[in-house]
């Protein structure tokens, strides 16, 4: 077992306040990899109002079923934009799914996709465009520089259906007041 020490892989990443990157200002990213060789994450309140998952499905030859008009596609940050990705409970893992943590696993198959349109997939879900992903030690620098905080994972917080209160939700986890935060790293 390797040592996860000092990582924050299966934890969200919570963009502070000050963030001026528009990709991630006010972020919620479910951190599936997180080692000294770098980090990958999806964004999970951010959705892309370009494609419907019935529009995705059509693209790939995927007969559309009737529950594919609830599945959102959400922005999962702006590496690889055209690849896919599903975040999903681990009742439903492939060979290719990696399990993250306990309760979580991730998914970047076609047959995934298949699942879900046919209603046959993991209890819970969130499909991603694109991934959040930092070079070796970037992550932690921008941690120590004060651009992120880091909140226990929960089901509701990656899973839950209302976006725009992810961010408070999570801020609101830490305890912290917004009006309180500075946006300035401090060194003792």
């Amino acid at each position: 077992m390797k040592d996860k020490s000092g990582y924050l892989e299966g934890q969200m990443l919570v963009a502070m306040p000050h963030m001026t990157d528009p990709r991630f200002s006010r972020s919620v990213i479910y951190l599936c990899a997180h080692s000294a060789e770098g980090a990958m994450g999806l964004v999970v309140n951010k959705l892309i109002d370009s494609i419907t998952f019935p529009d995705l499905l059509r693209q790939l030859d995927i007969e559309v079923g009737p529950v594919t008009e609830h599945i959102r596609v959400h922005f999962g940050g702006p590496v690889e934009s055209g690849r896919g990705f599903v975040l999903h409970s681990d009742d439903y893992t492939q060979e290719s799914s990696l399990v993250v943590n306990q309760g979580i696993a991730l998914t970047a198959t076609i047959d995934v996709l298949r699942a879900l349109a046919g209603a046959e997939g993991p209890r819970r879900s969130l499909l991603a465009l694109g991934y959040a992903g930092w070079a070796a030690g970037q992550l932690d620098a921008e941690i120590q520089a004060n651009g992120w905080l880091n909140v226990t994972a929960d089901e509701e917080l990656i899973f839950g259906r209302d976006l725009n209160g992810k961010w408070q939700q999570a801020m609101g986890k830490l305890g912290i007041n917004l009006s309180a935060l500075s946006g300035v790293a401090g060194h003792a």
